[in-house]
């Protein structure tokens, strides 16, 4: 799991009947991050701040949201929650909260009046580091699905989407740890191979509607800034090989890498964590096949 790094927590905040939930990840002080967007209809919060060249490296919390950008105002109760503890970036008038969010596209699953905001934000901290890690239909991936991509024939209904979900893997290598934890809800097919390729050739128009694949690479490799975006454009890589199509119009792929101790972590070469990154982030969504009936696993 994500939390197989030391001072990571994550949380929850699920509403099954609605179909849509959020999951926050918070992060111990020092820690690093950067991130890329390659999808065509992201929902974002301060993703901006993660390029390279941007002055702040930190990153206290993140949150990954259903809810489409209605979600996004989860992000707010996370905010509070860090600054009533203190953490943020140092300002003259005190700390920041350093919080990004990533959504996805939900809406069309269960209740679309129900989303995550303020409240719902501040309730997935307040369960983070209580127990074990749920996966599955939870959090981000309470309305998660797949499959939206395939063609359907004129007059046909289409066919249902498959449940997606948050998964999560580890790769180990001596110290070094490299982990992913990714929300599903992809216009694509995991594992799809050539015969999807030649039918989407012969599709007008955008693949799919309203979907992403959101997620986090962590690790306790020594990695500054520079090294985080690399390692997330990694992640990408890893999306791309475990789903067809990826990073359609239709998605909001987004990813954030972190490196929770800083440039004082493990010693790693940056191409190694990323080659880790790229085989966690697929493997991960490989563990999809089942996850219905694996809903609510620790």
């Amino acid at each position: 799991m994500i939390t197989d790094l030391p001072g990571v927590r994550v949380g929850h905040w699920t509403d099954s009947r609605a179909a849509t939930g959020c999951t926050v990840v918070l992060f111990p002080d020092g820690t690093v991050a950067s991130g890329e967007v390659r999808g065509g209809a992201p929902a974002t919060r301060e993703v901006a701040l993660l390029d390279p060249t941007r002055s702040v490296a930190r990153i206290d919390a993140l949150v990954l949201t259903g809810g489409s950008a209605f979600g996004l105002a989860s992000a707010d109760g996370v905010v509070r929650f860090c600054e009533e503890r203190g953490m943020g970036f140092a300002t003259p008038a005190g700390p920041v909260p350093i919080v990004v969010a990533l959504g996805l596209f939900d809406l069309m699953v269960g209740d679309p009046e129900v989303r995550p905001g303020h409240a719902e934000g501040y309730a997935a901290c307040e369960a983070a580091g209580r127990g074990p890690v749920e996966t599955g239909r939870v959090g981000a991936g309470t309305g998660a699905t797949v499959g939206g991509a395939r063609p359907v024939p004129a007059g046909t209904a289409p066919a249902t989407r498959q449940p997606g979900g948050l998964v999560s893997a580890t790769a180990r290598v001596g110290d070094l740890i490299v982990a992913a934890l990714v929300a599903v809800n992809a216009a694509g097919i995991p594992s799809a191979g050539d015969e999807l390729a030649l039918d989407l050739a012969d599709t007008p128009g955008p693949v799919g509607f309203g979907n992403t694949t959101i997620g986090l690479v962590a690790t306790n490799a020594a990695l500054d800034k520079v090294g985080c975006h690399l390692v997330a454009q990694g992640a990408h890589d890893g999306l791309a090989r475990a789903i067809f199509p990826a990073h359609t119009r239709s998605d909001g792929d987004a990813f954030v890498a972190a490196a929770v101790a800083g440039p004082a972590g493990v010693p790693a070469g940056v191409d190694a964590v990323r080659s880790l990154g790229v085989h966690v982030v697929a493997r991960a969504i490989g563990s999809l096949a089942g996850i219905g009936s694996r809903s609510g696993d620790r």
